[in-house]
């Protein structure tokens, strides 16, 4: 019992740190964000760490239900789902640090279909870990719709 709580941690800590490092890389570029023209519905600034740190942590939780499974597709899965762990970490870097803005929008549209995929992948071996990431999946299309307000605003 102690060895999978054990391994659930590291699996929720591998997004959330992910995230952490994201935004350590992005922090003196909020500012700049915080003066620009956002479209309607924009959310205030709080709430973005609060979002991602449960969708980090949902995530995680995918993941691991993943790892433990038996499934001979589990490691074409946990690939997948590493290497939509990096496009994400990437992005808040081109869109703050940089300012690229439409190459940002291009960029979270490949985040966006890497997820439907890994989403169809983790549900044929986990049902539950392919819905704990609908959240995250539409997060990801609210987050192109204000990247895509961000770019044709500024």
């Amino acid at each position: 019992m102690f060895q999978k709580i054990k391994s659930m941690v590291k699996a929720v800590a591998i997004p959330l740190l992910a995230g952490v490092l994201s935004g350590f890389l992005t922090k003196d570029a909020m500012e700049l964000f915080q003066s620009m023209t956002k479209p309607p519905f924009s959310p205030p600034g709080w709430l973005f760490p609060v979002v991602w740190s449960i969708l980090y942590i949902l995530m995680g939780i995918s993941s691991f239900l993943i790892y433990r499974s038996n499934s001979e597709n589990k490691e074409e899965a946990l690939s997948l789902y590493l290497y939509q762990l990096l496009v994400n970490f990437l992005w808040p870097v081109f869109f703050f640090s940089f300012g690229w803005y439409f190459f940002s929008l291009l960029w979270l549209l490949l985040l966006w279909f890497l997820v439907v995929k890994m989403i169809s992948v983790f549900y044929k071996i986990s049902p539950v870990a392919a819905l704990l990431n609908i959240p995250y999946l539409l997060w990801l299309t609210f987050a192109a719709y204000l990247n895509a307000g961000v770019w044709l605003l500024n």
